[in-house]
């Protein structure tokens, strides 16, 4: 007995909720993005503040 191939939900019980899309996953968080943010924060604050000092 071959099984049909099925694109819903069948963890749901209710016919609505087994029409939704079953949940999206959240992606690993990239690391990289914290340090990127920092030090282009870090220059820019510099910049700001060398150039009221000159």
């Amino acid at each position: 007995m071959t099984r049909r191939l099925v694109l819903t939900n069948e963890a749901a019980r209710h016919p609505l909720r087994r029409a939704l899309p079953p949940p999206v996953t959240a992606k690993p968080r990239d690391d990289d993005h914290d340090i990127k943010l920092f030090l282009l924060s870090f220059a820019a604050f510099f910049t700001c503040f060398y150039s009221f000092f000159l």
